[in-house]
């Protein structure tokens, strides 16, 4: 006869929270979580996997690739994809939509590239504070859109602006 650990059925719970939800969950081998959520024809795709320490680490892997990072609980992971499903739902309505998810997407091909060039290349130290210049000018750019643009989301504050 096999028991379930309390960590388990906990773990189990959100996972019918996140079918709740909507989510369709796939398990890897018990370790790693496959979750994807249709939003109309927009889909949204997470990855979270349970670390030896019992935390969770969560990425959004579909539109655009961002990192949640270490989340403490179960309970922690379904509220982070629960909020983001609400923000994109939220911004599924605005008419730069597609505009937006173009421009994320580069920014993280972006990223992508700047950390071939580092791991391929040998950049010079005026090169590299070239880049990080610019980077400076982009996030200023975003702060004063941020400034002269309505909030429309207050469920949760921003993390990073």
């Amino acid at each position: 006869m096999s028991y379930m650990t309390i960590r388990q059925i906990r773990h189990q719970m959100c996972l019918n929270k996140l079918r709740d939800l909507g989510c369709e969950v796939v398990s890897l081998q018990g370790v790693m979580f496959y979750v994807k959520y249709s939003l109309d024809d927009f889909k949204i795709s997470y990855m979270y996997h349970s670390n030896t320490d019992n935390t969770y680490y969560l990425e959004r892997i579909k539109p655009y690739v961002v990192s949640a990072g270490d989340l403490k609980s179960e309970e922690d992971v379904v509220n982070a994809i629960k909020i983001d499903i609400q923000q994109f739902k939220n911004a599924k309505n605005s008419k730069n939509f597609e505009t937006f998810i173009e421009v994320d997407t580069e920014l993280s091909k972006t990223v992508r590239s700047f950390e071939d060039l580092f791991l391929y290349y040998n950049i010079s130290r005026e090169d590299t504070e070239l880049i990080k210049d610019e980077i400076d000018k982009v996030k200023s750019l975003l702060k004063e859109v941020k400034d002269r643009s309505k909030r429309v989301f207050y469920q949760k504050d921003p993390d990073n602006i």
